[in-house]
């Protein structure tokens, strides 16, 4: 089973330049989660996996925009594998099923508005 980690918000993130992919850390064997913004219209946050970590297919009720910082992933939508690698970024729709695992380790931006 995968170590989900969540970081607690430590601070005060608004009105500052931020680089996102230093806000959260790869750390051996686990996914690490950092919500940065949650509002009842939407959320961002950031992932950090280890090599071979993943989150299991599952699906979401809002489209998702997941944009590759560091690394390389595998996301699966609907059963159809797609390479992203930083730089780049995916659209998960609404209600597809989807997964993610990590060929190195792998830092995104998943951020998903609520319609």
């Amino acid at each position: 089973m995968n170590d989900i980690r969540r970081m607690e918000e430590s601070e005060d993130l608004l009105g500052r330049s931020l680089a996102p992919a230093e806000l959260v850390s790869v750390q051996p064997g686990a996914v690490v989660s950092r919500t940065v913004l949650s509002r009842k219209t939407g959320t961002v946050t950031l992932f950090a996996f280890d090599r071979g970590q993943e989150l299991s297919e599952h699906t979401a009720p809002f489209d998702a925009l997941v944009v590759c910082l560091e690394g390389e992933a595998e996301i699966s939508i609907s059963g159809k594998p797609h390479a992203l690698r930083a730089g780049e970024m995916i659209i998960m729709p609404a209600h597809e099923p989807h997964a993610v695992r990590a060929v190195t380790g792998f830092k995104m931006m998943l951020v998903m508005i609520r319609a």
